[in-house]
C-alpha cells in the first residue's frame, strides 16, 4: 500500500514544471545531480484510532509520512524548494485507487542544515508531510 501512496505523493510535487522544472527525486540521488531538488523518503503506519478499525477490529486507517529533504546551494535556494513543495502538497488530495484521501497536512519543519562534506555548501532543509487515508 505505501507504493500507491508514495506514487500519489510523487506525482504531487513532480507536476511544478514552473521555470526551472522541480527536481523530485525518490529515495535516493543519482550521480551528477545538482540542486536544487527535493528528495523524499516515506514512512507508513496503522494508527489503531478508535476510528481507524472496522467492526471486525482490522485495521482500515493508514497513515503515509513524506519526508522531504529540499536542497539547495544555499539556504536561500533551499527554502525556495521548500516552497514549491508547500505550494504542491499542503491540502492536496491525492487520487490512490480504492482509498479515500484526506488533504496532505504539513506535520514539522526542520531549520536547515548546512553540508560542506561534498566540497560545496549544500543546504537541506527538511519538511514532513502526513497523508491518511480510509477504504472507500
Amino acid at each position: 500500500m505505501i507504493i500507491a501512496h508514495a506514487k500519489a505523493i510523487l506525482a504531487l510535487a513532480d507536476a511544478d514544471n514552473d521555470p526551472p522544472a522541480l527536481v523530485v527525486l525518490d529515495g535516493k540521488v543519482p550521480d551528477g545531480v545538482v540542486p536544487p531538488y527535493v528528495l523524499f523518503y516515506f514512512a507508513d503506519s496503522d494508527p489503531s484510532q478508535a476510528d481507524g478499525s472496522s467492526l471486525a477490529n482490522e485495521s482500515a486507517r493508514y497513515v503515509v509520512r513524506a519526508i522531504a529533504h529540499c536542497v539547495g546551494g544555499n539556504a536561500t535556494a533551499a527554502r525556495a524548494v521548500a516552497q514549491r513543495v508547500r505550494a504542491r502538497l499542503l491540502d492536496a488530495v491525492p487520487t490512490v485507487a480504492g482509498r479515500q484521501c484526506f488533504p496532505i497536512r504539513r506535520e514539522e519543519g526542520r531549520e536547515a542544515e548546512r553540508d560542506e562534506a561534498p566540497g560545496s555548501l549544500v543546504v537541506d532543509k527538511v519538511d514532513v508531510y502526513r497523508l491518511e487515508t480510509l477504504p472507500a
